[in-house]
């Protein structure tokens, strides 16, 4: 279950080294605290947080992937790395949704 919790935080703070790049502290410090949510063993919270992950894969990673490699096809320049890097990124962030749900599973096998 640990590998779980890992690829959960690594995905957040992922997303709060996004924000920490336009100078959005306040965002990239919730998002790189979040994880520490699962300390809480509610599944209100461990939804919540699948649901943030999933949302921020599509509209932080997939539209700022979009925009990026738009913009560098505009100025052409090469794009395709920076669009599998980006198909990456989404990826993991959709991956550690995932995972959320295996912690939930685990925690109400113990019970």
């Amino acid at each position: 279950m640990w590998w779980r919790i890992l690829i959960i935080f690594l995905a957040f703070a992922l997303l709060g080294a996004h924000f920490m790049r336009f100078g959005q502290t306040l965002i990239s410090v919730a998002f790189i605290l979040a994880p520490l949510l699962l300390l809480i063993r509610h599944v209100a919270i461990t939804r919540t947080l699948q649901l943030v992950l999933f949302l921020s894969a599509i509209f932080v990673w997939g539209l700022s992937g979009l925009d990026y490699v738009q913009m560098r096809i505009s100025m052409d320049a090469p794009w395709l790395r920076l669009a599998i890097i980006m198909s990456a990124v989404t990826l993991f962030t959709l991956l550690a949704s995932f995972c959320c749900q295996g912690v939930q599973r685990l925690r109400q096998a113990r019970r």
